[in-house]
């Protein structure tokens, strides 16, 4: 979520929560509504503490998820760089169409699957390239000891490339249910019309705007950071960006410079196949 977006919500809830602590206050008797106020502050304790270590769990749900996410990222990002290398042990037929078509790849999912994951449509799709380099993996036929151990080598990194992938389109799934955010919104609210119940005419303005402003600051900041974690992807604080990806773009263009990768790429800049 948009930083800007994120103060503007917790500051209009926040004031929305004060002005209805103030307007209860107008009638409310002196020491609040309720007769005994250690026992109302014994069970608002323990609404809290619920509600605490409910949203703790939730966070750390999410928190799961878009770490899983980032670290699925960098990895996938590292092992096209590592294939891009075992590729040039393999038979001189597959070498260079290999390397390219591990670029094309690179470049689709910096391209074109990054905006679908930052609009939620990524979906189960698979990326068109590794289509391809499956079908030119077939046709490799290694007959050396490197080129076999390359060949054994490449289908391990494969294996390892697409779980990495996974890990990464999971996060752009949002991970929370429904259920989950109902019992949030809904222990937000028991604990917002709870508040309002502390309304005291005997105390101050400030003093009671203060004591239900604070706590649905807190609550309302609480359920930004879940929304946040929960959609890794979507613009706004904590994004994640192709960052490893367009550094593995990087190091995979200058290594086709060193091998002599002179055959045309089969895509152009953003991943779309030219052939």
């Amino acid at each position: 979520m948009n930083l800007v977006w994120a103060i503007l919500i917790t500051t209009a809830v926040t004031a929305v929560a004060i002005a209805c602590m103030l307007l209860v206050r107008r009638r409310a008797p002196e020491g609040s509504y309720f007769q005994d106020g250690d026992r109302a502050a014994g069970v608002f304790g323990v609404l809290a503490t619920g509600y605490a270590v409910f949203a703790g769990f939730v966070i750390f749900l999410a928190f799961t998820t878009y770490d899983q996410s980032r670290n699925g990222a960098e990895t996938e990002a590292l092992l096209v760089t590592q294939q891009f290398e075992t590729a040039q042990f393999l038979p001189v037929a597959v070498r260079q169409r290999l390397s390219g078509e591990l670029v094309c790849y690179t470049r689709t999912v910096v391209h074109q699957e990054w905006p679908r994951m930052e609009t939620g449509t990524a979906g189960d799709t698979l990326n068109p390239w590794a289509v391809a380099l499956f079908r030119t993996l077939k046709i490799a036929d290694p007959k050396s000891a490197p080129e076999q151990a390359a060949y054994s080598k490449w289908l391990d990194q494969t294996s390892d490339r697409e779980e990495a992938r996974r890990d990464r389109i999971h996060g752009a799934a949002n991970v929370i249910p429904d259920s989950l955010w109902l019992v949030l919104l809904l222990s937000a609210g028991v604990i917002f019309v709870f508040m309002l119940f502390f309304a005291d005419s005997a105390e101050g303005v400030f003093t009671q705007a203060m004591l239900i402003g604070s706590v649905a600051a807190v609550v309302t900041v609480t359920l930004l950071v879940i929304k946040a974690l929960d959609a890794p992807y979507q613009a706004g604080l904590g994004q994640l960006q192709p960052a490893a990806m367009e550094r593995a773009l990087v190091v995979l263009e200058e290594e086709r410079e060193v091998v002599g990768g002179e055959t045309p790429l089969p895509c152009n800049a953003s991943g779309e196949s030219s052939g």
